[in-house]
């Protein structure tokens, strides 16, 4: 049986089309993908991003678990700011990406994603033993509210968020007498926050979020738009370009881990043996070369030989044309501006390996 947010019935009136994805009914699209996309990187759009997971780790050892489960240190993380992470298995595969929020002094709380909650519960508490900490599941308990766009933060102002957090930080406020958890974090390249609020308050966000927010032309956005604007960023979606048996080495991730973490985590050692040596496959943006679409899935070509495969595709309606992520054998004579083929229904056509991401970022704000 699928489950349902509690803004399930509301985006059933607003028309939306519904989907399962990852056991949960969502709206896939309102309008149109396209429309809805344009509406985040021209002006701001609401997200129903509730099936996401929210797990509290609290207690004495909290900072050295969360060390030992992430190849991050979580040591640095002051008060109130995020970490992006990875939760890696002992062979440094990931089990899910992570977004940790430092909450107070033994007290974290991690935002899985929806498909993984589960399995990282699971690895957490086979982690656990000989540390003091709990475990606490609280995805069903709150919903989260993505605001995104160029004109997200201006319009939280209006409505009464008059101090926002810096990017990558979290903190306690009111809106509308509720009280909620704010970020500025996101999954669309653009600036904006998420919203995390009890669930028997949702409703009531969700609706005044919508009315208010009309004269700055906000949107419901549905998962379709959030694909192709998470795509044209270059961020990562988990079970397509991220799986149990890709390491944050191959998967361009390199940047997020540190090369000085004395404590030992699962998959050190593979991680430190690939940042020394090297690796034998790598995450690349292409673009096509035609009008043909490349899906997750399809295979890779150069020079005749099987090289790799897609795992992400689709067309960019900011740029217009049809771009995707891929990993692909690590050869020294393929890098950006190196031509590629891709098998599209038993026809192979070219592509193009470009820079990521695929559009600039504009998310990363000082205030």
């Amino acid at each position: 049986m699928t489950k349902q947010t509690f803004l399930h019935d509301k985006h059933v009136e607003l028309g939306a089309r519904m989907v399962d994805f990852a056991g949960w009914e969502m709206p896939v699209q309102y309008t149109s993908i396209i429309e809805e996309h344009k509406a985040v990187r021209n002006s701001v759009g609401i997200f129903d991003v509730s099936h996401m997971g929210e797990i509290i780790i609290r207690g004495e050892d909290s900072l050295p678990f969360l060390n030992k489960i992430v190849p991050q240190n979580i040591a640095d993380l002051p008060t109130f700011k995020a970490i992006y992470c990875q939760l890696t298995n002992k062979n440094a595969g990931i089990i899910d990406d992570l977004i940790i929020y430092k909450l107070k002094e033994n007290e974290y709380l991690i935002i899985a994603n929806a498909s993984r909650i589960d399995e990282d519960l699971n690895w957490m508490v086979r982690n656990k033993l000989g540390f003091n900490v709990d475990i606490i599941n609280e995805s069903h308990n709150y919903s989260l509210l993505a605001v995104q766009g160029p004109k997200a933060c201006e319009l939280l102002n209006h409505i009464g968020i008059t101090s926002l957090p810096p990017f990558f930080s979290i903190k306690r406020d009111e809106l509308f007498n509720i009280n909620i958890w704010i970020s500025r974090t996101g999954y669309t390249g653009e600036d904006g926050v998420e919203i995390l609020v009890k669930n028997e308050f949702s409703e009531y966000l969700w609706d005044k979020l919508l009315e208010l927010g009309k004269d700055f032309n906000i949107k419901p956005i549905g998962l379709g738009a959030r694909d192709t604007l998470r795509l044209e960023a270059a961020l990562h979606l988990y079970g397509n370009d991220l799986d149990e048996n890709t390491t944050p080495i191959e998967a361009a991730l390199s940047w997020s881990i540190p090369k000085d973490k004395k404590e030992e985590y699962n998959g050190k050692l593979v991680i430190e043996n690939q940042l020394k040596n090297g690796i034998n496959k790598k995450l690349i943006g292409f673009k096509m070369l035609d009008k043909s679409i490349a899906r997750h899935g399809y295979d890779i070509y150069y020079d005749n030989n099987k090289i790799g495969i897609v795992t992400s595709g689709g067309f960019s309606p900011s740029r217009g044309d049809n771009i995707g992520l891929a990993y692909i054998k690590n050869l020294d004579n393929l890098s950006v501006g190196s031509t590629i083929q891709i098998m599209i229904r038993d026809k192979l056509h070219e592509a193009e390996i470009i820079k990521r991401p695929f559009v600039t970022k504009r998310n990363k704000v000082n205030n």
